[in-house]
Parts: structure tokens; C-alpha cells; sequence
């Protein structure tokens, strides 16, 4: 794939930059960590703000590491909902410059141990009227204090995702592209498959190509089985490079959302919904996010990763399904040796012969 004449020399000297690097072969970006800080205690859901990054740095770092032990090409800013208006729903607009600068602070280290790339992050304000061109300048001017700060910062590219209104995409990419660095720009797709102005999927994320986005494809919302199907028809009408991040949850037809699925087995969910505090009982194994990940890289896919629900087991999958070997890979299944169901000659006989009565 050609890469259109966009940028191509990384930020940081003798690193290779996101568009090499995907010249050479597929990268992995983590995402997810809304979800599993939320999981680990350290971040509320339902407003979901990154506080953890001012409060416990140290375990967002450490969340970093994991995933690029895991298989992660990126080390990607926390700062998703680290926005103004997010934060002045929270009573701390104050923090907003703080808390960017931190999570900033934080990918970048991390990048720097790794040799990893690290990404700025920028998404849907839930501000944006396309009727109300009021709105239009200030989700523009949310992004570009956030972009400058990514910048400042030395972001090797900027991630603009979870957009449900592919204009306000749009703003987001002319934003990243007036600050001179590559976009990833990703779009969410709910239940009906298109955008909120009623474009399909193709036609939205030919439109951000064809404005200059490095990479464009699809972010969350939807899990493997319902992503898949809107990535061949991108993929179709789309030469450059496509992202899929899919969130890792068993939607189906019927319910192609995370937020759309209901549990037949337990109707008493505070707030009547199993989005997104009960969605234990939808979450893909590992296996199922590999199977993703090697059909979303025959469609030709070359930006892959997992969304909201990932753990870093989910992200070394994926690496494996590409044929790598992550540090994390030294410790991937081998039941040879289990006590019961191992095959190794020292298991004892006894005790395999006892594996069907488990």
C-alpha cells in the first residue's frame, strides 16, 4: 500500500514512524485501559474519566508495559474522555491541562523504554450538533488544546477515535493534520450500520482518506462478529491502510453492540442494562480475538488491536495470530504438563486417567 505522499519520518530520531512501520507489515495498538482500570478499582464507570492518571500514575504505566509486553506496537496517551467537557461534568475542568500532560508523560516514558510508538489520543466530545456550527468551533478547539499538548509532548501520531459522527471526525483529522503529525481515525458504529449523518461505513472512511487520514477503519462498539463484515465492505471500497479495533465481547446480528447485548441469565442490573458493568458473561476468549485478528488481516487490514474490554492476553493473541512472539509470548498455554489433562510421560498415569471425572 502506498502511503499517498502523508508523513512518513517519525518524530523521535531513529525510530521508525507509524507509516514505515506499516509499510513493513501489520501494527498492534492496545487499547481498552477505560475498561480495565474500571475492572482493577482505580476509575469509575459511567463517566468514565482517566482521574487514575492523577491519582495512581504509577499503575497506568504499568498498565502500558503490560499491554506492550503483550504485543502492543503503541503506547497510546490515556487521555481518552480527558477532554474539557468531560471533565467539567466532573467538577474538575481545572485538572484538564494537568491530566493531559501527565498521561503524555506517562506514554511517552513508557514508548521510550519499549522502542514502542507513542500516540496521542483525542475522541468524540459528545458536544458535537452537526446543525449548530457553535459546536463545530468548540469540539475544535477541545481538540487543538488537546493536539498541542500531544505535540509539545512529542507524540509520534495522533489516534482521533470513537466517532459516531463522521464530521466530527473530519474536524478531528484537520485538526491532527494541521499539527503536522499522522491521524489514525477511527469511527464507532452502532446498532445501525452506518454513521449518525446516515453514511455507511465506506463511504464515511473514504471521505476521511480522502482528506488526508494515514489510516482510517473502525474502533469499538461492535465485537469481532459484527465488525468483521462493515471491515470487507471498507475494505472494498478502500485501498489505503484500514484499522480495526473491535471491542472483545460476543455481539451477534440481533445485538451488534456491547451496548445492545442483554443476559438472559440475570435481569437485575441497577440500571437495567448489562452495558457496561455486566458484560462478564459476553466477553471473547482469547482464541476467538486471534480468529479476529487473522480474518481482519486477510481482508487486508494493517492496524489492529482491541477496544474497550481488552486485557493484555486478548492483545497477545492477536500478536500471535500475526506470527509474532511478544516477551508475554514465553508464557502463552502449554497444558503438556497440567496435572490432569497433561500428555508429558511425567504426569503420573493415575491422575490422567482421572481428567475425564474433572
Amino acid at each position: 500500500m502506498q502511503s499517498k505522499g502523508r508523513h512518513i519520518v517519525n518524530q523521535t530520531e531513529g525510530k521508525a514512524g507509524l507509516l514505515e512501520r506499516l509499510e513493513h507489515g501489520p501494527v498492534i495498538c492496545a487499547e481498552g485501559y477505560l475498561f480495565e482500570l474500571e475492572r482493577r478499582g482505580y476509575l469509575q464507570a459511567g463517566a468514565f474519566v482517566p482521574e487514575v492518571v492523577l491519582e495512581h500514575p504509577e499503575l497506568v504505566a504499568q498498565l502500558h508495559r503490560e499491554f506492550v509486553h503483550a504485543g502492543s506496537d503503541v503506547v497510546e496517551a490515556f487521555t481518552y474522555y480527558a477532554h474539557r467537557e468531560k471533565l467539567r461534568i466532573i467538577g474538575r475542568e481545572d485538572d484538564l491541562e494537568p491530566l493531559n500532560r501527565q498521561a503524555l508523560a506517562i506514554a511517552k516514558g513508557v514508548a521510550d523504554e519499549t522502542d514502542a510508538l507513542f500516540a496521542g489520543d483525542i475522541c468524540n466530545t459528545n458536544v458535537f450538533v452537526p446543525e449548530d456550527e457553535a459546536t463545530h468551533r468548540q469540539v475544535r478547539e477541545m481538540f487543538e488544546e488537546q493536539v498541542g499538548w500531544a505535540v509539545e509532548a512529542g507524540a509520534d501520531f495522533v489516534i482521533a477515535e470513537t466517532f459516531s459522527w463522521a464530521t466530527e471526525a473530519a474536524i478531528a483529522l484537520e485538526v491532527v493534520k494541521e499539527a503536522g503529525l499522522p491521524a489514525v481515525v477511527t469511527l464507532a458504529i452502532h446498532q445501525r450500520p452506518e454513521t449518525r449523518e446516515g453514511w455507511t461505513p465506506e463511504e464515511a472512511c473514504k471521505r476521511l482518506d480522502a482528506a488526508g487520514a494515514d489510516v482510517v477503519g473502525l474502533n469499538c462498539i461492535r465485537g469481532p462478529s459484527t465488525m468483521l463484515p462493515l471491515l470487507g465492505r471498507i475494505r472494498a471500497e478502500l485501498d489505503g491502510h484500514l484499522a480495526a479495533l473491535p471491542v472483545p465481547y460476543r455481539t451477534h446480528e440481533e445485538e451488534p453492540t456491547f451496548q445492545s447485548l442483554s443476559d438472559p441469565g440475570y435481569d437485575a442490573f441497577p440500571e437495567g442494562l448489562a452495558f457496561p458493568t455486566g458484560l462478564d458473561p459476553f466477553v471473547c476468549n482469547r482464541y476467538e480475538l486471534a480468529d479476529f485478528a487473522r480474518a481482519a488481516s486477510e481482508l487486508g487490514v494493517t492496524y489492529l488491536g482491541v477496544c474497550c474490554g481488552a486485557a493484555p492476553h486478548h492483545i497477545r493473541s492477536v500478536a500471535e495470530a500475526l506470527g509474532r512472539t511478544p516477551p508475554a509470548s514465553r508464557y502463552s498455554a502449554d497444558m503438556s504438563k497440567h496435572a490432569f489433562l497433561g500428555t508429558d510421560p511425567q504426569v503420573k498415569k493415575e491422575y490422567r486417567e482421572f481428567a475425564k471425572e474433572l
